[in-house]
């Protein structure tokens, strides 16, 4: 493989002017340029990113966190930022927090020290004092970190309140919502979307707190389906969505005749389920790519005007509700 000096020596020019060249710093006459780019097209000369970090204190990688890679959001998140950012040149490195704290502290401190140029996070923790002391490009995903740092995502309060709208359209009167946990900010913004849909409407309901996967919900979805004559479930992610129908199936409860389920986040987990689930879809390929465009423009120093984006929900009707009251 080529050396720098190889480079140099073909160029006639110093390894010194090389480094410059291949750094975009310092002073290079026109000329100097063209012969250096000439032999190093010529050597097929490649750059020891290693060699290159420990100058410029930056590598073309990007942290990714998420809390949950076992949830079909994030993988389908994860892979519209990596297109993205192998279109700029940039790698992703994944990392799956576990909604822990203590991890995603580790993942920021590790990837950091290895000159990570920025960071793509959906955070598990509401404190933010870990993000807003590093000096390192940061972009949030789905849940606000801090007002200072750039945040994409779905107007969750809205999308819920289209969802439970459509239950109550159904004919719903004994609703229960699967509420998700209470320290997520998406959760929250769900729930205040259900309750903006009830207030008012004289309905039985009944509100569950549970996690983003599919053992606790089926559980906590069985728990209440055995205490009240639920006949309408709005779950806060379609793993909710699709615990609440396992639930359902185990007690003899027929889907959508005798309870009707909504579903959020519109992942593809959500056709595949028998029957179908009617869901309220977010938009995730385009939340990825708006955040991997943001958080590359701030590493490449340019002008992010706008840096706080929310996209609408659309409510996407399958089988596990009816169009219409019956």
């Amino acid at each position: 493989m080529a050396t720098i000096r190889d480079v140099a020596q073909k160029a006639g020019v110093s390894a010194a002017t090389v480094s410059r060249y291949l750094n975009n710093k310092g002073y290079i006459s026109e000329d100097a340029k063209r012969v250096i780019a000439a032999a190093i097209e010529e050597l097929d000369y490649r750059p020891s990113m290693i060699a290159r970090s420990l100058n410029t204190k930056q590598t073309t990688f990007i942290g990714l966190i998420v809390p949950d890679i076992v949830n079909p959001f994030f993988p389908e998140l994860a892979r519209a930022i990596e297109d993205v950012a192998l279109a700029y040149g940039y790698t992703i490195v994944l990392c799956n927090s576990d909604e822990k704290i203590e991890k995603e502290v580790h993942y920021l401190t590790t990837l950091q020290q290895k000159y990570a140029a920025g960071f793509i996070v959906v955070t598990s923790n509401e404190e933010a004092d870990h993000y807003t002391t590093l000096d390192i490009p940061i972009v949030a995903v789905d849940r606000r970190i801090h007002t200072s740092i750039p945040f994409v995502a779905t107007d969750n309060r809205e999308g819920a309140r289209i969802g439970v709208e459509h239950l109550l359209a159904s004919g719903c009167q004994n609703i229960l919502c699967m509420r998700g946990p209470a320290k997520v900010g998406p959760a929250n913004d769900r729930f205040l979307g259900f309750m903006d849909a009830v207030e008012g409407k004289g309905i039985e309901m009944h509100v569950v707190e549970c996690p983003f996967q599919f053992e606790a919900s089926e559980l906590a979805a069985r728990d209440q389906l055995q205490q009240h004559p639920i006949d309408g479930i709005f779950a806060s992610s379609d793993v909710s969505a699709a615990g609440a129908m396992k639930a359902a199936y185990s007690l003899g409860i027929k889907v959508p005749d005798q309870l009707q389920i909504v579903g959020y986040d519109g992942t593809m987990l959500s056709s595949q389920l028998t029957p179908s689930l009617t869901t309220v879809a977010q938009d995730v390929y385009k939340i990825g790519t708006l955040a991997a465009r943001m958080l590359i423009k701030l590493i490449e120093g340019q002008d992010v005007t706008e840096r706080e984006i929310q996209i609408p929900a659309e409510l996407i009707i399958r089988e596990t509700t009816r169009s219409e009251a019956q």
